[in-house]
């Protein structure tokens, strides 16, 4: 692998990024650093540098209507960053099929138009893997290969049983609640029927086999992160945006209303800082630059610097016992370790209610539950039909049973370390993390600043 100079490579290149409103894209507050450096001129360096483009990745050519514009972007870029995405697991189908599944396939289309094109660089994630257990290799998923083994896999068949569905709606007069939660219905049904576990990871996948199996001899990186979390130090620690996997738990926690934690203690959570996962991404992208093959790399932590989710439920306590959230009445919130359930009270939970247990069995687990959840809600029945839902769809993560190899990235932080005296500049090793330092001092924090505000 020939990487040479990053910062020369990276010099007068035009560079494409889609999803430049989502977190790994976007800078917003992050500017800020600019701006301490430019000070009034910072507006005129974005205006030479940046040039936004509206657009839609579900659409054929990106979305871009104007002609002149498109050849213009095609006779120029030489970098397209592929990080448009919808990220929820539970997404209509229809909205998670047309960015997540086909706008991979109309970013391609586009990058093949670009005659100066030295690299697609696509974002999926690692959990298009479902829930394998043990060493998860970096390798590509092939056209059609359901991971149950179940046969008629079809992207197009997607497509036209989605297309269908809106019809048949549509002539139904259905009102958009029913439309929305029909389709959500539809993208869970369809995911479970072929061995993914949501809507997101399903669609993410078949992405990712459309990529591999039309590229052609377009130079094309897939980079898997896994959990994403605040920046590590650059451009400065703990921003993040929005509530992602682990935050939800935090947001929970901190105000007094997690009593219980279903999830297997035991159970490796492969974090990875989002400032990390981008200094992966550039690197790559100089790394694999003209090289007409598909390459992968898995960029997380459960390999090189396993974190247990029982770690983090013990760095949430301590920060919160010595910090206490403070409440609308200006009263502090005292915490105290959550009940940690594990699979077998969840087992347990999910036979009761999709299997129709003996009446007196359910009736103990919901009063089980009721008493565990007092004061969070009056109504007890909804609240246990949301657990379950929620238990359902976290499961792939709080119970993942899997590690994430990451060898091509390995041999990717070697280059870059033996061939660019830069390479300081564009870390990506988990192994310098200190997870209970990283927790306290800069994830929390920087989610309470951020997102919680």
């Amino acid at each position: 692998m020939e990487l040479g100079s990053i910062v020369e490579f990276l010099e007068n290149k035009s560079i494409l990024v889609t999803g430049a409103t989502g977190f790994l894209a976007k800078r917003k507050e992050l500017f800020r650093v600019l701006r301490d450096k430019w000070g009034s001129n910072l507006n005129s360096f974005i205006s030479e540098k940046v040039t936004p483009i509206p657009g839609d990745i579900s659409c054929e050519n990106l979305g871009v209507t104007n002609l002149n514009l498109r050849e213009e972007i095609w006779r120029e870029v030489d970098v397209i960053l592929n990080l448009a995405a919808t990220t929820k697991f539970d997404e209509r189908y229809d909205v998670a099929l047309g960015i997540n599944t086909l706008g991979a396939s109309h970013v391609l289309n586009f990058s093949k138009k670009c005659v100066k094109l030295k690299m697609l660089l696509h974002v999926s994630t690692a959990y298009v893997s479902g829930e394998r257990e043990g060493l998860i290799l970096e390798s590509p998923l092939k056209m059609g290969k359901a991971l149950n083994g179940a046969s008629g896999l079809d992207v197009d068949k997607e497509k036209k049983l989605v297309e269908e569905g809106l019809n048949e709606l549509n002539e139904l007069q259905a009102t958009e609640e029913t439309i929305s939660l029909t389709m959500k219905e539809l993208g869970m049904k369809r995911a479970l029927m072929y061995g993914w576990p949501n809507t997101y990871v399903f669609t993410k996948a078949m992405g990712e086999m459309l990529l591999g199996q039309f590229k052609e001899n377009l130079p094309l990186v897939i980079l898997r992160p896994t959990i994403i979390t605040s920046t590590y130090m650059e451009p400065f620690s703990g921003w993040i945006e929005g509530i992602r996997t682990i935050d939800s738990i935090l947001a929970s926690y901190c105000k007094g209303k997690l009593r219980c934690f279903l999830a297997d203690p035991e159970c490796i959570l492969d974090a990875i800082p989002g400032d990390m996962v981008v200094n992966c991404m550039i690197v790559a992208m100089v790394a694999r630059a003209n090289q007409p093959c598909e390459m992968i790399y898995q960029v997380g932590s459960s390999l090189k610097n396993p974190l247990k989710l029982s770690d983090i439920h013990d760095f949430f306590f301590k920060y919160f016992h010595d910090n206490p959230w403070i409440n609308k009445d200006g009263k502090a919130v005292k915490v105290r370790k959550s009940i940690v359930f594990s699979t077998r009270f969840v087992f347990h939970g999910y036979l009761a209610v999709r299997y129709m247990l003996p009446l007196k069995v359910l009736q103990f687990l919901n009063f089980l539950l009721c008493q565990i959840l007092r004061g969070m809600c009056t109504d007890h029945n909804r609240k246990i039909k949301m657990l379950m839902y929620l238990v359902e769809l976290y499961k792939p993560y709080l119970f993942f049973k899997g590690i994430f190899d990451d060898l091509n990235t390995d041999k990717l932080r070697l280059a870059a370390t033996e061939s660019s005296s830069k390479a300081d500049l564009f870390y990506f090793d988990p192994k310098c993390i200190d997870w209970e330092d990283y927790f306290i001092n800069i994830h929390i924090p920087g989610v309470l600043k951020y997102v919680l505000k």
